[in-house]
């Protein structure tokens, strides 16, 4: 390969062609995470609860995790969202929209027992569901 005084145009050339042998580059440039993320890059998202599901926690542990199924607005795709807190769940129902967000995992994954779920419900119509397990907020009737 020509390292030569007037190399540079080849020098750039071959750059640009073989950054796409790299596989961060071209996950970057092409978007291909933001793609695949239901989120589509936002940090949070509204969605409408389509139903309540109990997801059992992984080993070692023994539970039933309190989540629902959401189907997200803005791109109609459907995903699971654990509700956080002590009888939260009770304060979520069918077709509530919520806010939910990432649950804070390595690298966008699962975070802790909870096998497959990436999300968490932030909001219920407007109102944060932690203020609503705690107590100081009531839930608004529609």
């Amino acid at each position: 390969m020509g390292k030569g005084e007037f190399a540079a145009r080849k020098l750039s050339k071959d750059r640009r062609r073989f950054r796409w042998k790299d596989s961060g580059y071209k996950r970057r440039v092409l978007q291909l995470d933001k793609k695949a993320d239901p989120l589509e890059g936002a940090p949070q998202a509204r969605a409408i609860v389509l139903e309540k599901v109990g997801v059992e926690a992984k080993q070692p542990n023994s539970a039933i995790r309190k989540c629902v199924r959401v189907q997200i607005v803005k791109n109609g795709r459907q995903v699971t969202a654990f509700a956080p807190g002590d009888g939260a769940i009770g304060f979520i129902d069918e077709h509530d929209e919520v806010i939910i967000e990432g649950i804070g995992g390595a690298q966008g994954g699962p975070k802790g027992d909870i096998p497959g779920v990436r999300y968490k419900v932030v909001k219920v119509n407007g109102v944060s569901l932690k203020e609503l397990v705690k107590g100081r907020k009531e839930k608004p009737t529609r």
